[in-house]
């Protein structure tokens, strides 16, 4: 069964030129991030429009996409979420080849998911502390992402 979901994640994740070297590819990580942002909508069991459009919005704002390429991507994360057997894989990514800067980004971009809808579940928030964790952010940097985040929508748009 590890066999093959090393299988998988080398075949669907992992950018074939790069297999065995330890890098991953620009379309892997972002992937796995959007993957990461997918798996938040699902943590209160009931995903909302508003968190798919926050989904759509933070892979535009991170990757500088257009909106079919955020859609596009985010169905293929979501692909990819159904065949996972846990975070894992998609954190290692972000953990082994984003800065610390892109990973607190992406901590802002899990708290930004979470309060689409208008409400931070308890699911949600320990889903958002539990990738914190595996991407090595700290609990001050996670607690100051949040706080950016919630005064942003404070401030609208």
């Amino acid at each position: 069964m590890i066999k093959a979901i090393g299988q998988f994640f080398n075949g669907q994740i992992r950018d074939p030129a790069s297999r065995g070297q330890g890098r991953a590819s620009e379309h892997a990580l972002r992937l796995a991030t959007a993957a990461l942002l997918i798996e938040i909508t699902r943590a209160d069991f009931h995903v909302e429009d508003s968190e798919r459009l926050a989904v759509d919005e933070a892979i535009i704002r991170m990757f500088e996409l257009s909106e079919a390429e955020a859609r596009e991507l985010a169905r293929l994360a979501e692909l990819e979420v159904k065949e996972s057997a846990s975070l894992f894989e998609f954190t290692t990514l972000v953990d082994r080849h984003f800065t610390l800067e892109q990973k607190i980004q992406v901590v802002e971009m899990l708290w930004r998911v979470v309060f689409a809808d208008g409400a931070k579940d308890k699911y949600e928030e320990y889903m958002v502390r539990k990738i914190a964790d595996l991407i090595h952010v700290s609990h001050r940097d996670f607690i100051k992402a949040r706080h950016r985040v919630e005064r942003e929508l404070a401030s609208g748009p």
